[in-house]
């Protein structure tokens, strides 16, 4: 009778590692968070590093001896989209570009667009009518389309309003673009409207968030 072929399921993984000393056994956990950070391409929620560590240890605790180890290196564990991810520090980003060594993946925004997401980032959920009233213009179907294919924005819930349209909301994707752990981080709105953002009179980067935009014809 032949041998049933070992599969991952049939493989018993053991999180917390009771078999090991606790001093080895926190820096095999801590190598196991570091390892899944940075395997995977997009933030990392707290119950999935949970899964790969021991039921009582704090997933913070962890990450915050890891990120000790990692002074001096020119990558870091930041807080973002709600979980954690591995990026390399922004005083290292002129290097990576200028060593060609990625694929360019810039996502502009124009000056419409970068108008209509902020509305909606900061009056979420809102309707595309809703968006239109905030800017003083109509916020077309097309500028929605856009950032919606930039996986910027995503449907919410219907507006309680006659006709109940649709309402929009952000996303991860959003957060994580824009290096925000959650909307709480999100610049005061009295900076971007100082800023001119808002009006169309600017095309600079505003706030820790750092919103940027493309000049439009």
């Amino acid at each position: 009778m032949a041998k049933r072929a070992m599969t991952s399921e049939s493989l018993s993984f053991d999180p917390e590692l009771s078999e090991l000393p606790r001093e080895v056994r926190w820096r095999e956990w801590m190598n196991r968070v570091e390892a899944v950070l940075f395997a995977a391409p997009n933030p990392v929620e707290r119950e999935e590093l949970s899964r790969v560590i021991g039921r009582e240890i704090s997933v913070e605790l962890i990450i915050d001896d890891i990120r000790a180890d990692l002074q001096g290196k020119p990558y870091d564990i930041v807080s973002v989209a709600g979980g954690w991810q591995m990026r390399t520090r922004a005083a290292y980003a002129e290097v990576i570009q200028a060593s060609k060594a990625l694929p360019e993946r810039r996502l502009d925004f124009g000056q419409t667009e970068l108008m209509v997401l902020v509305s909606i980032a900061y009056h979420q959920p809102i309707t595309r009518a809703g968006v239109s009233e905030i800017l003083g213009r109509e916020a077309s179907r097309e500028v929605i389309g856009a950032l919606r294919e930039k996986e910027m924005i995503t449907a919410g819930p219907r507006s309680p309003t006659p006709g109940a349209p649709f309402t929009y909301v952000t996303t991860r994707t959003f957060l994580s673009h824009f290096g925000l752990d959650g909307l709480r981080d999100l610049p005061d709105i009295e900076v971007l409207e100082d800023s001119g953002m808002l009006t169309g009179k600017s095309g600079a980067e505003v706030g820790s968030a750092g919103f940027g935009v493309e000049d439009e014809e």
